[in-house]
């Protein structure tokens, strides 16, 4: 067979079947590396919005449900939607802190479904040409983003370990303290030994371990668990019609602009992981699956789509490249999505349990913006300035919240959105910097950093004993010049 017959009938990494049994074990493994994240939105709106135990139960498995159908849909695909990569598909954090100031504003949970919908259907226009306006979303932008989500959510981990009523009698019980630091014990206990399927699950393991801990003490009330169906299939539109406000869309508009960042580079990380061909086209494809999936989610009581960047990392580390194992997955999603008693049972994990895990959770997406920001140059520019006004700006509404409490109603959900509110600073202050550069100087501001003075250990090495650099030039211990060359070029040999 010739080179070129053999290449037309090869298959792309990711395309790689498997037996069925072994695709439903890392499927699984997929799903209990992301279920801890999957489950929390759910139960944090869920909250905001004073669900009882039943819709809170409702809400987590419609969140599994859809996020199943929204995996199958990005790893399988269809014409023009599905990037056909091993990405599993799920809630994304993003969009939390502004769903909350919906809520917090009086807005029922239908305003946060009908910003989601028309705000992803408007993702799902711009979908094809964002790869022209990603280049407003440069890392500096979306560290920032990334980074305020995180900070933003870590209020609602308190607010689980306490409670959120300084009025009961129970509010910052020591017990709930102390069940919080057993989980966030567990957690690092798990994640620090040597086995491999132990630290991924760390999370759902520490959550285990802390609700029997808090059941012992007689801190778990599990009399609503079998208060509902057992299996049924999720009820469309159960909270009601959604219902849409101007402002609520604007606010999501912004959260889908990240969401379709984040997911760009999802694909792009997947896609250097597995080693295959990432193209515009397929790029496309990913995103107006994200967005489809994010606008009909609202349908089932569900809420914004996206890749899992936790999965991305599983990818990366089992070598595991089929998009067949990750389908598996999204079946088995499905599957726990259709058991809503299950939903009821994650909802019966005692706050200050779910507290504990929070820290972790949203402390790592923390962590991962701080990642992306060490990413960015800081040299001779006002990136500094940018990151450290946006941030403050993003993080003021969650340390004052009144600051806008005289404010027309829509200003306050778009600004009192922490990520919203850092998104808008931090791109409008990266297109002053950095895209209308007129008039920019290196030393416009004390807030530009210098430059690091720094010389490589490799130039170092080369030095001999009586090297000096005068006039421009290299001279050696007997007066001689030292040739200088570029590091492309090779070095003339002694």
């Amino acid at each position: 067979m010739s080179r070129k017959t053999a290449t037309a009938v090869s298959t792309r990494p990711e395309d790689q079947r498997m037996p069925i049994g072994s695709a439903f074990t890392y499927g699984l493994q997929h799903v209990l590396t992301m279920y801890g994240g999957i489950i929390a939105p759910p139960l944090i709106i869920g909250a905001a919005a004073h669900a009882d135990p039943a819709k809170m139960g409702l809400l987590v498995a419609c969140c599994l449900f859809v996020g199943g159908f929204a995996t199958l849909l990005q790893t399988i695909g269809i014409p023009f939607f599905g990037s056909q990569l091993p990405l599993v598909q799920g809630v994304s954090f993003a969009g939390v802190a502004t769903m909350l100031a919906i809520i917090n504003q009086g807005d029922p949970i239908t305003a946060v479904f009908g910003a989601i919908m028309i705000s992803s259907l408007i993702g799902l226009v711009i979908a094809p040409f964002f790869a022209q306006i990603i280049r407003f979303f440069p890392p500096v932008v979306t560290g920032v983003v990334i980074t305020t989500i995180g900070l933003s959510l870590l209020p609602v981990a308190g607010g689980w370990i306490t409670g959120n009523d300084p009025g009961s009698g129970d509010f910052a019980d020591p017990v709930n303290v102390l069940l919080a630091a057993i989980t966030l014990f567990f957690i690092i206990l798990f994640s620090k030994v040597g086995n491999a399927a132990l630290s991924r699950l760390s999370i759902l393991l520490a959550l285990i371990i802390g609700t029997a801990v808090a059941a012992l003490m007689g801190r778990v009330d599990f009399s609503n668990v079998l208060n509902g169906d057992i299996f049924a299939l999720p009820t469309p539109f159960a909270f009601g019609l959604p219902t849409f406000t101007v402002a609520g869309i604007v606010s999501m508009t912004i959260v889908i602009l990240v969401t379709l960042t984040e997911t760009t580079a999802d694909i792009l990380a997947v896609g250097e992981i597995v080693d295959t061909k990432i193209d515009r086209k397929r790029i496309a494809n990913g995103l107006r699956a994200d967005m489809l999936s994010s606008a009909i989610s609202p349908i089932f009581n569900s809420f914004t789509q996206t890749a899992f960047a936790q999965n991305v990392g599983l990818v990366a580390i089992t070598k595991i490249k089929s998009r067949w194992a990750v389908a598996a997955g999204g079946v088995v999603l499905i599957v726990l999505g259709l058991f809503p008693v299950l939903g009821r049972l994650v909802a019966a994990i005692p706050g200050g349990v779910l507290g504990g895990a929070g820290i972790v959770l949203f402390g790592t997406v923390a962590a991962s913006g701080i990642r992306t920001l060490k990413a960015v140059s800081y040299d001779n520019n006002m990136n500094l300035i940018i990151v450290a006004t946006s941030l403050g700006f993003g993080i003021l509404p969650e340390v004052n919240p009144e600051i806008y409490s005289k404010f027309p109603s829509w200003f306050q959900v778009i600004f009192d959105s922490s990520i919203s509110s850092a998104a808008i600073m931090a791109i409008l202050l990266n297109l002053i910097f950095n895209v209308w550069t007129k008039g920019n100087r290196d030393d416009a501001s004390v807030f530009a950093a210098a430059g690091t003075r720094a010389i490589p250990t490799a130039t170092i090495r080369t030095l001999r004993n009586g090297d000096r650099y005068a006039d421009g030039k290299l001279i050696d211990g007997d007066g001689n010049e030292v040739p200088v060359v570029d590091d492309e070029e090779e070095a003339p040999a002694h």
